[in-house]
């Protein structure tokens, strides 16, 4: 499971250095698509192919939301290898998708990691941290 906020840098090359704690998990490769709130979601293979079976199941023939959603997840996503070092190149197209500029956070979120642009991050966290007890009130009936 990851779980935890890391602050990592983006060098000049695209590479991204991934939490040591992670690396074992993600040592068979990992894939990096566009996720939601402009920031990248990273996944193991294994994960990513169980969320690409949920995205089979749209219908994307009939519903233009469905296609949208699975145009971006699917066809923004890249298949990646850590280096000797741990580290991802994350792809121009993705980097500028989510605005990543040098300073990165990596959050864990269960079975992926999100990548997110470290103003971008902490603009999204304040606002969220400001209604916490209202997110978590509106939660509660869907057993949280």
């Amino acid at each position: 499971m990851f779980i935890g906020e890391y602050n990592h840098n983006l060098d000049e090359k695209g590479r991204l250095a991934i939490p040591s704690k992670f690396r074992t998990d993600l040592k068979g490769g990992v894939v990096v698509t566009k996720g939601l709130d402009d920031c990248l979601f990273l996944y193991t293979k294994e994960a990513f192919l169980e969320e690409a079976k949920k995205a089979k199941s749209l219908p994307t023939i009939s519903n233009p939301q469905a296609r949208a959603w699975v145009h971006n997840f699917l066809g923004g996503a890249m298949d990646l290898d850590l280096d000797a070092q741990g580290r991802v190149v994350l792809p121009e197209y993705l980097r500028n998708f989510a605005n990543l500029k040098k300073k990165s956070v990596i959050v864990g979120m269960f079975d992926k990691l999100e990548i997110w642009d470290e103003e971008r991050w902490n603009t999204y966290k304040n606002d969220a941290e400001k209604t916490n007890n209202q997110l978590a009130e509106s939660l509660v009936g869907l057993g949280i």
